[in-house]
């Protein structure tokens, strides 16, 4: 087990370049098993997850190359199927809610897939029935086996259906297109899942043959292929670490540029900092935080406090809110955030409040932050990160306290977040990665 010793307090001053988005990554990669010519992937980011499913397809007999740490060349031409029900793949799949993607491609190439109870994030319920439903609507049969722990699903022949998805989901959206792709006949998808993520998904089962039109919108038509060929495709800049950056730079008062952003795909990922009183320059595809002494946090035309809240894309990301509330700690203001997907996931509050922040956990899913307006210091102290998103809300916190403070757990953090220690140090920040 490791942790991070940090001494807060610091302004920092550079460039950071996000790493490539862990989200897009699970699923692209997963889209390998379509096809038995290589593939060539890039600007993958060096992570705890993603390297735990490259490693899955490697004991899957998928060849991979890797000519740089961030960029693989895949040839899945000698698929180990037989792997699938094994202990070990049992054991190594249940650490990683993404192993749920090789179900689609699975079922589309080989006709059959396993799938484990999920793992991955402790932030609520994370349910598989948007996945199981459609692929039974495409012909799939599956049963649950609970002295092995897995989902069996067969699929002797897949045909084109017309699917009402029961939520938005991105993987679920993602594993019922991948399933569709070699389908006999057209499938139509509604209220499917429209995110940056989809549709780089979608352009590149097209660049591979597929038929995907409707990209990008939440209807989606998927004329079934006899054949997916090899490819090459790079991966979006991290949406997510583009926003724990804006975060960071507001609360220790730095002055950051983020460079390579993927401004175009960011939605309204820079208004709602802006909400936060932020001032953001976008110069070409970088962003520029100034340091700022003060941000306000607005109101409502009426003058009713803010609320921001997640919401399928093109709404905000529920990735971002745990960032959104540490970072609304020092604003001058209230804002109210309505986590709504997960009812775990604002539970780490009690240790910013701990820290000094005045937080108001109305329900598992709603909290109150009543800014600080730099009246007075965070304070450091040792914590322990419940998983990715918040574990790095809680890393910000501490880099703006005053004093020392201990982040355990940080395994968490690298799940998700390339050498954060390593780049964060490189503008100025005071950070020790310590085994425990």
């Amino acid at each position: 087990m490791h942790s991070f010793e940090v001494r807060g307090g610091k302004k920092l001053k550079g460039d950071l370049v996000p790493q490539g988005a862990k989200n897009e990554a699970l699923q692209i990669i997963s889209a390998v098993l379509l096809t038995p010519e290589p593939v060539k992937v890039s600007n993958i980011p060096d992570i705890i997850d993603v390297n735990l499913l490259i490693g899955l397809l490697q004991e899957m007999n998928v060849k991979v190359e890797r000519p740089s740490r961030d960029t693989c060349i895949f040839r899945a031409d000698d698929v180990n199927i037989d792997y699938l029900h094994s202990e070990a793949y049992r054991k190594q799949s249940g650490k990683l809610r993404g192993s749920v993607m090789l179900a689609g491609p699975l079922l589309s190439r080989f006709r059959k897939a396993f799938i484990p109870k999920p793992g991955g994030d402790k932030i609520g319920r994370r349910r598989l029935d948007t996945h199981i439903i459609g692929f039974e609507k495409l012909g799939a049969a599956f049963n649950y086996h609970p002295e092995d722990g897995f989902f069996h699903l067969h699929a002797p022949h897949l045909k084109g259906a017309d699917l009402l998805l029961d939520e938005p989901s991105v993987t679920g959206t993602a594993n019922i297109i991948m399933a569709a792709a070699m389908a006999v006949g057209t499938t139509t998808i509604y209220n499917a899942a429209c995110e940056p993520y989809v549709q780089q998904l979608c352009r590149m089962l097209n660049a591979m043959g597929a038929k995907i039109s409707g990209i990008g919108s939440n209807r989606l038509t998927i004329e079934g292929v006899t054949y997916l060929g090899g490819t090459e495709h790079r991966i979006l800049p991290d949406m997510i670490e583009v926003g724990s950056f804006i975060g960071l730079a507001a609360m220790t008062q730095s002055d950051i540029r983020i460079c390579g952003a993927g401004v175009e795909h960011l939605g309204v990922i820079p208004d709602k900092f802006r909400q936060l009183g932020i001032e953001l320059n976008i110069i070409g595809d970088d962003i520029h935080i100034p340091s700022q002494d003060m941000y306000e946090i607005q109101t409502f035309l009426d003058g009713s406090v803010l609320t921001i809240y997640d919401h399928p894309w093109p709404g905000f990301t529920p990735d971002l809110l745990s960032i959104v509330l540490v970072t609304a700690i020092q604003a001058k203001g209230s804002v109210l955030i309505h986590q709504k997907m997960f009812e775990s996931r604002l539970f780490f509050v009690d240790k910013l409040i701990d820290m000094g922040a005045r937080i108001v956990l109305c329900d598992p899913h709603r909290a109150v932050v009543i800014g600080l307006e730099r009246e007075q210091s965070l304070r450091g102290i040792t914590m322990s990160s419940p998983d990715i998103r918040a574990g790095v809300a809680l890393l910000i916190a501490a880099l703006s306290a005053e004093g020392k403070s201990i982040i355990q757990n940080i395994e968490q953090i690298d799940r998700g977040y390339q050498n954060i220690d390593e780049r964060l140090r490189k503008i100025g920040a005071d950070i020790i990665r310590m085994e425990s």
